[in-house]
This record gives structure tokens, sequence and C-alpha cells, in this order.
């Protein structure tokens, strides 16, 4: 005799999965009315939805950030579709997983995934049960913590992109704001030209000199003067692209020369932005 599912039985296991009313109802009826096998069955399904979906590009989510103390996290879930990720089940489950970060005090990602919540499932359970829950790939495209005498964060009202920022010490809160808001805004590769990536500064050299090796007014200029020129091409790429070095978004100084008004002796320490990239 097939047991009765009553509407009141789906809820309750909706409530506990989050999982549609159908694919609840579906789960209870397979398991005989057994919510602990129902949740088993919506995870797994999760798993089908993730292997189904593996080559899909999950382009869409929702980044958030939390500062306790002298800490401070960010982290991406994302989804295949914008009309998932404005959903209010899914940003509150990226807030779940980021309350486990915090509480774990997780170092990266991998050690994030293993996490556990109070029922038990590891944060890559929960994230391979929302790809169930959704019928969309999830996972969770990015993690970071940082750690510094003060921290600002922002994201971006679409929720798609975000930084964190550290401080050697406690700066104007208006004042840090908008250094977030711009590193947020500018994508900048690093704090200073000190900490730019070697081999990225090295392929802007190369690139600089090859581009001037092409324009026949350099032809029987020396290797010499071409790498000087370069040099000062390097100059206007860490202008650019190095956050205390751009200028402020409207005005004429830079980041460093704002941040020095504010106070002489503070300067960035630490920057983890994330983008979602349609």
């Amino acid at each position: 005799m097939a047991i009765e599912i009553k509407a009141a039985d789906v809820m309750k296991l909706r409530k506990m999965t989050g999982a549609g009313m159908m694919d609840c109802k579906k789960a209870l009826i397979e398991a005989e009315g057994d919510y602990s096998r129902a949740q088993d069955i919506i995870r797994e399904k999760g798993k089908l939805v993730v292997a189904k979906r593996a080559d899909r590009t999950a382009s869409e989510g929702v980044v958030v950030t939390k500062i306790v103390g002298q800490k401070g996290y960010i982290l991406c879930l994302a989804c295949e579709t914008d009309f998932v990720a404005q959903n209010g089940e899914f940003s509150a489950s990226a807030n779940e997983i980021l309350d486990l970060a915090v509480a774990a005090d997780a170092a990266d990602t991998e050690a994030l995934l293993a996490v556990k919540n109070g029922e038990g499932h590891t944060v890559e359970e929960i994230v391979t049960e929302k790809s169930g829950q959704t019928g969309e790939k999830c996972e969770l495209a990015y993690y970071a913590r940082v750690e510094a005498p003060f921290i600002n964060a922002y994201v971006h009202f679409n929720k798609k992109l975000g930084t964190l920022l550290g401080f050697n010490k406690e700066v104007d809160a208006e004042v840090a704001h908008k250094i977030a808001m711009q590193a947020t805004a500018m994508a900048p590769i690093s704090i200073d030209v000190d900490d730019c990536p070697a081999e990225i500064v090295e392929k802007e050299k190369a690139f600089a000199v090859e581009q001037m090796k092409q324009d026949p007014k350099n032809a029987n200029k020396p290797e010499a003067i071409l790498e000087k020129i370069a040099e000062g091409k390097l100059r206007k790429f860490f202008e650019e692209n190095t956050l205390l070095n751009q200028a402020v978004v409207g005005e004429k100084e830079s980041i460093r020369e704002m941040l020095a008004r504010a106070d002489k002796e503070a300067t960035v320490v630490a920057y983890k932005r994330f983008a979602l990239e349609a």
C-alpha cells in the first residue's frame, strides 16, 4: 500500500532542504515518508545535476563578505543563471557558508569545503545539495580570508563583485570605504609595485619593447635605449594597475596621496577581490 504524503510533510522537507515542492514530494514518495532518506535522495539528485552539467559555466551568483575583528572573509557561491542568483534562498545559502567559514576560521577553499555544519554535512555537500535544489551547476567559485589591524569590505549592489582591504592601522571609515569601492570598480592587480606579480611585469615590459621595435622610428635605436623607454611605459602601467598608484576616480591625486592626507602612517597591507565573469 502506497504511503500518503501530505502537503505538511512536503513543506517540512522543503524547509529542511530548500528543494522545490515537487522534488520534495517525489523524494518523500521514494523514501516512503522517511525524512532522512528523502534528504539523501535530494542530495543524490544534486550530485547527478553536478555530473550532468559539469561542462556548463557557473557565471552568475552572489559575493558576500564578513568582518569579525581583525579578520575579513569573502566568498562567492556561483550558479548558472541570474534568476537563481537573485533568489533569496540562494543568498541565504551563501551567507550560511560564510558563517561556517567564519566559525571555523577556514584558511582557504579546500579547508572551507571540508567544514561541517551542525547537521554534520560538509560545505561541499551543501553546495552539491544546492545544485539539486536549483537544477543548476552550483559551485564555491571563490573564498579568501585576510587578517589586518583594520579591515574594510565592499560588495557592489549587483552582488557580483566585491573586495576586502586590510590596513596597517585604523583609518577614517569613509576613506577606507572609498578605497574599497575603487578597488572593486578598477580591479588593480596588486597593492603596489613591489607585490605586482613578476611574470606580469616581465610580460608588460617585453610587450612594450616589442611594440617599439615595430615602429620604424626606433629601427636604429640601441637595445639599452628601448629598455629605458620600456621602463617609462611600465611606470604608466603601474599607475593604472596597482591600487596605491591609481588615480582616485574623478580626482588628480593617487590613492596613496588620498590615504596620506587622512593618515601619513596608514597604508594597505592586504587585498582580495573577486568578480564573476559573464
